[in-house]
């Protein structure tokens, strides 16, 4: 996934990508030593499988319908729909139409620390969400 380069206090344009959308990539839009936050783009049909977040995370549909399973069972999210987890619980996600969801995840320290040693010391290599 891309970077961009982005300073502290700097403006990120997170507006739907609307006819952009289907040629557009999921992209990193930033990542501090806790935080980051990624713009994941998700073609029709296209499924994430289960997975756990390191940390807490909030995840916001900026366009299309995803559907955004838990234990808890399975709801669809549309643009302007937004949901939080709790570190380490379970979820997958599948766009039921072409969308784009925002992710932001709290990434803890013993993760970073374990990520560094993992990467060769560097300890913003890696992404935050496996």
């Amino acid at each position: 996934m891309a970077m961009p380069r982005v300073t502290q206090g700097e403006l990120i344009d997170i507006r739907p990508l609307g006819e952009a959308l289907r040629d557009s990539k999921s992209v990193t839009l930033m990542r501090s030593d806790h935080l980051e936050v990624v713009r994941l783009v998700l073609p029709a049909g296209k499924h994430i499988p289960e997975h756990r977040a390191p940390g807490e995370i909030t995840v916001q549909c900026l366009e299309g319908v995803v559907k955004f399973g838990t234990g808890a069972g399975a709801q669809l999210m549309r643009s302007g729909d937004m949901l939080f987890l709790l570190a380490g619980e379970p979820h997958w996600l599948e766009a039921v139409e072409n969308a784009s969801v925002l992710v932001t995840l709290y990434l803890p320290h013993d993760h970073q620390a374990s990520q560094g040693r993992a990467a060769g010391g560097n300890p913003q290599a890696g992404p935050g969400t496996r």
